[in-house]
């Protein structure tokens, strides 16, 4: 498991998250917990991750999304070396868009 799980500290936001039940409300959520550079910076992380997913390369990712190359890095060490989540994300989401064909 994740060597964040292992701080006692930690728990009470991930089980914050677990009991929000709508979009609307993790927006709010995150709006209250993040500055806005903090959430800007989750989102492009997050589209980085996902366009490295679908096979775009470095250049287009870093043209379209204006991601530093560091950072085009680190989410792809992420998604080759990190704990997974990247791909539940990418996996559940399949399988609703497969679930509403």
């Amino acid at each position: 498991m994740s060597r964040i799980t292992k701080k006692e500290k930690s728990d009470g936001l991930y089980k914050a998250l677990l009991l929000l039940k709508t979009e609307d409300e993790f927006y709010r959520f995150f709006q209250d917990l993040c500055t806005i550079t903090e959430l800007r910076s989750m989102e492009q992380r997050f589209e980085v991750a996902c366009l490295l997913n679908e096979g775009m390369i470095y250049n287009e990712i870093l043209e379209k999304t204006g991601a530093s190359s560091a950072t085009i890095s680190r989410v792809n060490r992420s998604l080759s070396f990190g704990s997974g989540g990247y791909q539940i994300c990418f996996d559940r989401a399949k399988e609703l868009a497969e679930q509403k064909k």
